[in-house]
């Protein structure tokens, strides 16, 4: 199986309600014979029948291919991660339940998981506790890196995920907020309230200044 991408696609804010608004317009594009022809597919899909799981690729492929590449912005990620959602999708398929929604907008969310795996691929340090990596540091600096801990720890959690996804991790704020299913904007928003309450933070306890960088 191979996608084929229409263009480049215009990079748009990644947030939850990317999933809905694609899903929308890309529905409203079905008629009621294509919608029963996809039941019918999902439902032989269901018992194994590989015909009707390459009818649902050929259906959907391209949409998949262009919510992905929107959010990975790299035409060959994107490429991969739609073969991977339609390998693994006999397999989620008994999963799927026909309650009026579009098999679209379901479809998109395996795909956002996908994605959202891939990026998180691309990093070598772990998300939950990157810091924890640094253990092995002694003297000054372990006790610099204990203070940055706690005064991270002071942080709400949202801008303490934000910053050490940010300057630790070295995600980009577009990937941050489709980890968080956030947009950009609250992404930055969030980013300069936790920088300047983290800096408050290392002064109130008597530490060197710490500039991070944006």
């Amino acid at each position: 199986m191979s996608t084929h991408p229409k263009g480049d696609q215009q990079h748009r804010p990644a947030d939850c309600d990317a999933v809905a608004g694609f899903r929308i317009r890309s529905a409203t594009r079905e008629g009621d014979a294509a919608i029963r022809a996809t039941r019918r597919a999902i439902e032989r899909a269901k018992l194994g029948d590989r015909d009707a799981l390459h009818f649902l690729y050929v259906r959907y492929a391209d949409n998949v291919y262009s919510y992905v590449a929107t959010l990975l912005r790299n035409h060959h990620e994107a490429e991969d991660v739609t073969q991977q959602v339609f390998a693994k999708l006999m397999s989620c398929l008994p999963r799927y339940e026909d309650r009026g929604a579009p098999f679209l907008s379901w479809l998109l969310r395996l795909a956002r998981n996908a994605a959202i795996d891939q990026m998180r691929a691309r990093r070598a340090i772990p998300v939950a506790e990157p810091l924890e990596q640094a253990s092995e540091v002694a003297g000054a600096d372990h006790d610099r890196l204990e203070t940055l801990r706690n005064a991270l720890d002071t942080l709400p959690q949202d801008q303490r995920e934000i910053i050490v996804l940010r300057h630790v991790a070295g995600l980009a704020p577009a990937e941050i907020a489709v980890r968080m299913c956030r947009s950009e904007s609250a992404v930055h928003g969030l980013h300069h309230r936790g920088r300047r309450a983290l800096r408050a933070e290392l002064v109130r306890q008597g530490a060197a200044p710490v500039t991070i960088a944006a």
